[in-house]
């Protein structure tokens, strides 16, 4: 028995290797240089955000410092037209500021937009080339979550959170200066409440970054809840599970009430601590300077403009706070999108040169072993040899690995050993693309998006011309109910084909399948969900369909594989049978239990029948 080793075991590796990393350096560090790769392409509207808001930072601390020359230069010596030039400075300051803030604000929301455009666009790419095997582990409503209250938390702190800090930690910077410029005496005064502010906000880091994981963790649980119970609604009112389900939902709710409390509880004593810190100073200040006031040792204007200081000097780091916020909601959301990002894809064969331009010989399971998880093996040492032009048939009871053996044969899930190949090609070594050319799959769950039924047709190609569209349903019989719809093939379809019925559903499938034209066709219990006559009718179709062409049939109903060339037994996980339709029934195995099952009408005679042993 050969043993492939599958990319699947290297994936988690890989992961694990790449989270190592992360732990050992500081996770903040890497994940701003990841966000700054986005931003990079930009680079020539964040330099002129950076010199727009670095010019600005030195407007706003220069009011101050007019203030001081007003009063001591010119009101203490009624001087009515240096005030005059003075208002008219201070004037020209304001505008330039607001000027300033309207270009900065739109350059940096440019930039923003732009840099979520392309990770949103990494995002949907990246997800397609997920292995299916990511999505049976992972929710919906949690990679909703990451596609889209994410990425809304990058965009807030790239619009207003990078280029606004570096604004506002030069703007401090330009304060301190002026300060000592105009006094160093007061400006230690000031400076001696900065430890406890510091103190204050590590203290505050250390919580809130918490608060906001738990807040992103739960938000991702209420919306895995929220799509899970509005798709399966019918289930909840089918069992009058509303009472529990909203039980199940009010406490996921609170969870995530309480974890948005918390992060407003240390807001809620942040903010009120820096004013405090920020009225001490200014008290501080009042108090130091009467006694120089009075000895003539400081002017009045010097007091004034360091009062105005101070509330300039702690509102950049109140905002600093909120920026704080909004970079903690952005790296935790930043981590989720990173680690979604870092999920190994199916790697692509590295000769990717490799061409099948048609399936002409034989598809080969030789020894395959398969397990979803670790050793609970779903099929065991499986050999099978499909030829070209053949129509096989799969049958077993549920769980016997007849879908199992299909999702392989797509490459949707890795075999742990063993080897497939189609015409002597390794499985793993054909191109994703070459693969999805020469084979097709027409599912028992059919899926349709929203959009016309000709969309719908023609997914795999847009390009088709109508007449094909029209005459591939007329092979298949869609045209009947197609034409009666309103706006006939520009009829749009509701969200999962909402509207339409399961029979209507299929055959748009087999349609789809039809304008696909695969070499080799796989029938996945199409025909399970349908009634009689539109049963009917997919079968006259799949006779057409199968003409010329490789086919596998799975299906529950043995009456519409009668006529399979050869038709596979399974029964956990591994081959019990093979044969055709008659012979099968000649042998009294499990197909013909199965076969009796289906047909109780004719138990009777089989009773009455001896079996080939005698019993």
């Amino acid at each position: 028995m050969s043993v492939t080793a599958k990319p699947a075991s290297g994936f988690r590796t890989q992961q694990d290797e790449t989270l190592g990393k992360r732990k050992k350096g500081s996770v903040d560090f890497y994940i701003v240089s990841k966000l700054l790769a986005y931003v990079k392409p930009f680079k020539g509207l964040v330099t002129g955000a950076i010199l727009l808001t670095a010019g600005g930072a030195i407007l706003t601390p220069l009011r101050p410092w007019l203030t001081k020359v007003a009063i001591d230069d010119y009101i203490a010596h009624g001087n009515h037209k240096g005030l005059a030039i003075i208002s008219i400075a201070m004037l020209v300051l304001i505008v330039l500021d607001g000027i300033k803030q309207y270009a900065a604000t739109w350059l940096t929301q440019l930039i923003g937009q732009k840099a979520v455009y392309n990770i949103r666009m990494d995002i949907f790419r990246h997800l397609q080339r997920l292995p299916i095997r990511y999505f049976d582990r992972n929710p919906v409503g949690r990679i909703i979550t990451r596609t889209t209250n994410d990425v809304e938390a990058l965009d807030e702190m790239l619009s207003s959170g990078l280029i606004t800090i570096v604004g506002d930690i030069l703007q401090l910077i330009f304060i301190v200066v002026m300060m000592f410029f105009s006094d160093w005496r007061l400006t230690l005064v000031v400076l001696s409440i900065l430890p406890a502010m510091i103190y204050a906000t590590i203290a505050f880091k250390n919580r809130v970054r918490q608060a906001f994981l738990d807040v992103r963790t739960h938000l991702a649980r209420l919306n895995s809840f929220f799509q899970e119970h509005i798709t399966g609604m019918k289930i909840v009112q089918l069992f009058a599970r509303e009472d529990a389900e909203f039980t199940k939902h009010s406490q996921i709710n609170a969870d995530h009430r309480d974890a948005n409390i918390r992060t407003v509880f240390y807001f809620s004593i942040y903010y009120p601590l820096i004013e405090f810190l920020s009225s001490a100073a200014a008290g501080l200040v009042i108090w130091f300077s009467a006694t120089r006031i009075m000895k003539a040792d400081l002017s009045v204007g010097v007091v004034v403009s360091f009062v105005q200081y101070i509330w300039l000097f702690f509102r950049p780091l109140q905002h600093l706070s909120d920026r704080f916020n909004i970079m903690q909601t952005a790296v935790t959301s930043s981590d989720r999108i990173f680690r979604l990002l870092e999920e190994p894809v199916d790697p692509e064969p590295a000769d990717s040169s490799v061409r099948i331009p048609s399936f002409r010989e034989r598809i080969l399971f030789d020894n395959i072993w398969f397990a979803y998880d670790n050793d609970n093996w779903v099929l065991r040492d499986i050999s099978l040899e499909i030829r070209a032009g053949e129509t096989v048939a799969i049958v077993g009871a549920t769980g016997s690995g007849k879908t199992t053996l299909i999702n392989i044969l797509s490459r949707f899930y890795p075999y742990a050993k063993g080897s497939v190949t189609i015409d002597g090609i390794e499985l793993s070594d054909i191109p994703g693309r070459e693969l999805r050319n020469l084979v097709g799959v027409v599912m028992q769950d059919v899926v349709l998006f929203a959009g016309s039924i000709r969309e719908n047709l023609c997914f795999s190609d847009p390009s088709i011309p109508e007449e094909k569209v029209r005459e591939a349903a007329s092979i298949v019989g869609a045209d009947r109910f197609i034409e009666k719809l309103p706006g006939g093939y520009d009829y749009m379809i509701r969200e999962n084909g909402s509207g339409l019925s399961a029979g209507q559903k299929q055959l748009i499938a087999f349609v789809r399948a039809l304008l696909y034209n695969p070499d080799i066709l796989v029938l996945d219990e199409a025909t399970s969900s349908v009634d009689t006559e539109t049963e009917s009718l997919i079968e006259q179709a799949t006779d057409k369909l199968m003409k010329h062409r490789t086919s596998i049939i799975i299906a529950h109903r043995l009456s519409t594989i009668q006529h399979a060339d050869r038709i596979v037994v399974l029964h956990k996980g591994t081959i019990r049978e093979t044969g055709t339709h008659q012979e099968l029934l000649a042998r009294r195995g499990l197909y013909y239990k199965l076969y009796l099952l289906q047909h109780p009408e004719r138990s009777i005679q089989a009773l009455a029948s001896p079996t080939p042993d005698g019993q």
